[in-house]
C-alpha cells in the first residue's frame, strides 16, 4: 500500500507539478466556453473543473488523467438548464454521481468492451462537430472585429508552439489579446457580458429543489444521460492515457471516482463533468505521470480565479471561440475519412450513423446506442452466413457444415437439406461448425426428425464438446429412438 502510494503520488514530483500548471492554465478558458455552452454562470464551470479535479485526484482509478467540466456535457445540460434553472442542473448533478458510483460499484465498466472501435470514432468526431457547432452563435454575425480576433486567435495557437513550448499557446492567446483588447479599447463581447466571475471560494449548498417524484422525473433523464457519456469519455480518455504511458487503470474505481467527484461537486454550485481528452493528453505530454498532477491542476485553478478572477472577467469572447474552435479541430479524428475509404462499409456505416444521430440530437449517448446495436446487427448478419456442403462416399451422403449456427442461421442450415430421400445412410458433420443456442438445437431435430420419418439412417458427427454439451441436454431426436448418435 505504502508502495502504492509512493508510486502514485510522488514518484514523478516536479513533472507533475509543472504539468498541472500548464493543465490549469489551459483549464481557464475551457471551464469558462463550457459553462457558456450549457448556458450557466461561468463559475458553474469553473467551481466543477477545480472540485472534479481535486476529488479525482484521490478516488480516480487513473493517475495522471484531468477530469473537470467538459464540453460533451455541458451540451447534454442546455435544455435542462433553459427549462428549469441552474438548481435543476446542480441536482442532476448528484442524480449523476449516484449513478456513475452504482454503476462503478457494480462493475458496469466491463461492457465497454462492447462498444467497437467504429462507435467510438464517430462519438470523438461527434463531440468534435457539437463543440464547433456551439460557437457558430459567438462568432458569426456579430461583427468584423470578432471575426479577426477569432483568426488571430487560431493562428497564435497554432503557430506558436512551434517557437514556444514552455507555455500553453491558448493561455498566451488570452494574455496577449485581452491585453490589446482592453489598451484599445476595443467593442467585443467579453466574458464579463456572460456572467461575473465571484473570487471566492464555491460554497456548500443543498439543491434548491423539492424533493418530489415530479423533481425525479425532470432529472433523472439528464442524469442518466451525463452519467453515460461522463463514463463513456471517461473510459475512452482512460484507455488512451493507458496506451500513452504504457500502464494499466482500474476503470471500475474510475467510474466510482467519477461518480464521488460529480456527487460532491453538486454540493459546491459545479456542473456535472467527466474526464477530457484533450486536456489528459496535454497532461502526460508536459510530463504529467501520477495524481500529484490532477491535484495541482484542480489547486492552481482556484488560485488563478481567486487572485486574478478580475482580469478573467475581462477575456474577449472571440478568443474563447478561437481556443474551442482549436479544441474541435484537435478532437476531429481527420484519419476517419481514410478509414471510410479502407474499413469494412459495415463499420464505416456504424461510425456515420453514430455521428449522424448525436449531431442531430445533440445526445452522445442515443449516437452511441445507435452504433453499438446497428454493430451488433452487422455482426449477426456477417456470422449467421453458414454453409453445407454434400458429398458422397458409398452409400453414405456426408453433409459438412461450415459456420455458426444459432438462431439467425437455422433457417438457411434446414433449407440446406433434401428431405424427400429415402432409404440412405446419412451423416452430418460438425466438425467446422458451433452450435450456440436451443434454436439451433432445434434446426438439427428437424433435419434428423424428417430423414428419419423416411426410415433414412441419421449420423451426427464432429460435435466439440460445448455443441455436444447443448446437444445432449436439449436435443429430442435420439430420445425414445434406437438409431443411434454418434458423436
Amino acid at each position: 500500500m505504502v508502495e502504492k502510494i509512493r508510486k502514485d503520488w510522488f514518484s514523478n514530483v516536479r513533472g507533475d507539478i509543472l504539468a498541472g500548471i500548464v493543465v490549469a492554465l489551459a483549464l481557464i478558458p475551457e471551464a469558462i466556453a463550457f459553462s457558456i455552452i450549457a448556458g450557466v454562470d461561468p463559475m458553474v464551470g469553473l467551481y466543477a473543473s477545480f472540485c472534479i479535479a481535486v476529488i479525482i485526484a484521490f478516488v480516480g482509478g487513473r493517475p495522471g488523467m484531468i477530469s473537470a467540466a467538459t464540453g460533451a456535457m455541458a451540451l447534454l445540460m442546455v435544455p435542462l438548464v433553459k427549462e428549469h434553472g441552474l438548481e435543476y442542473l446542480l441536482a442532476a448533478t448528484v442524480l449523476t454521481g449516484v449513478i456513475q458510483l452504482l454503476f462503478g460499484i457494480f462493475k458496469i465498466a466491463k461492457a465497454m468492451k462492447f462498444i467497437p472501435r467504429a462507435v467510438m470514432i464517430g462519438f470523438v468526431n461527434a463531440l468534435a462537430i457539437l463543440i464547433f457547432m456551439a460557437q457558430v452563435p459567438h462568432f458569426i454575425g456579430i461583427s468584423n472585429l470578432t471575426y479577426i480576433f477569432v483568426a488571430i486567435t487560431l493562428a497564435i495557437v497554432y503557430i506558436l508552439p512551434r517557437f514556444i513550448k514552455a507555455v500553453p499557446a491558448p493561455l498566451i492567446a488570452i494574455i496577449a489579446l485581452t491585453a490589446v483588447a482592453l489598451y484599445a479599447n476595443l467593442d467585443l463581447r467579453t466574458v464579463g457580458d456572460l456572467g461575473a466571475i465571484t473570487r471566492t471560494l464555491p460554497d456548500f449548498l443543498i439543491p434548491n429543489v423539492p424533493f418530489s417524484i415530479e423533481t425525479l422525473a425532470i432529472i433523472f433523464p439528464y442524469s442518466f444521460a451525463l452519467a453515460i457519456v461522463g463514463l463513456l469519455e471517461s473510459l475512452l480518455t482512460a484507455s488512451i492515457v493507458d496506451d500513452m504511458t504504457g500502464t494499466e487503470s482500474n476503470k471500475d474505481k474510475e467510474s466510482r471516482g467519477q461518480g464521488i467527484a460529480n456527487i460532491i461537486t453538486g454540493f459546491f454550485g459545479g456542473m456535472a463533468g467527466c474526464a477530457m481528452i484533450g486536456q489528459s493528453v496535454i497532461n502526460v505530454k508536459s510530463g504529467g505521470r501520477g495524481r500529484l498532477s490532477t491535484l495541482t491542476a484542480g489547486l492552481f485553478l482556484i488560485f488563478l480565479i481567486i487572485v486574478l478572477g478580475d482580469l478573467v472577467v475581462q477575456i474577449p469572447m472571440p478568443v474563447l471561440v478561437g481556443i474551442m474552435i482549436m479544441v474541435s479541430i484537435g478532437t476531429f479524428d481527420w484519419s476517419s475519412f481514410t478509414y471510410l475509404r479502407k474499413a469494412p462499409k459495415s463499420d464505416a456505416a456504424v461510425m456515420l450513423v453514430t455521428v449522424i444521430i448525436v449531431v442531430a440530437t445533440h445526445d452522445l449517448s442515443k449516437g452511441v446506442f445507435a452504433g453499438v446495436i446497428l454493430s451488433a446487427i452487422f455482426f449477426v448478419a456477417k456470422i449467421s452466413r453458414i454453409k453445407v456442403n454434400r458429398r458422397q462416399e458409398h452409400k453414405n451422403t456426408i453433409f459438412e457444415v461450415e459456420g455458426q449456427l444459432f438462431f439467425a442461421s437455422v433457417e438457411d442450415f434446414v433449407k440446406s437439406f433434401d428431405f424427400t430421400v429415402k432409404n440412405k445412410d446419412i451423416t452430418i458433420d460438425f466438425s467446422n461448425a458451433h452450435i450456440w443456442d436451443d434454436s439451433a438445437v432445434g434446426a438439427v431435430d428437424k433435419a434428423v426428425i424428417k430423414y428419419r420419418e423416411n426410415n433414412n439412417t441419421v449420423t451426427i458427427v464432429g460435435l466439440d464438446s460445448s455443441s455436444k454439451k447443448i446437444v445432449d441436454k436439449l436435443a429430442i431426436y435420439h430420445n425414445g429412438n434406437s438409431n443411434p448418435m454418434s458423436h
